[in-house]
């Protein structure tokens, strides 16, 4: 939801997590430019769990601590700061 007013991005979002409302799936790792994970725990996880999937894709990780809540202002301003350029 962060990125979707923004221009010229298409933006999707999904968890590593069995649990998380969206898995994240190899379709959507097909789809995407580039990858933004928030901690790098979460980058060590996703090359684990879709290592060949990821041949060539882009994986950035923005040391963003994973203890906002959804949606947070706070949480809006750091991804806005540390993935934005990579947007623009």
């Amino acid at each position: 939801h962060v990125f979707s007013t923004w221009e010229d991005v298409e933006a999707d979002s999904a968890g590593l997590n069995h649990d998380a409302i969206v898995v994240l799936s190899r379709d959507q790792i097909e789809w995407a430019n580039v990858i933004f994970v928030m901690e790098q725990t979460h980058k060590n996880k996703l090359r684990k769990k879709h290592k060949e999937a990821l041949n060539g894709k882009r994986v950035i990780c923005l040391g963003i601590p994973d203890e906002y809540e959804c949606m947070d202002p706070t949480l809006i301003r750091l991804l806005e700061a540390k993935a934005g350029p990579f947007l623009r």
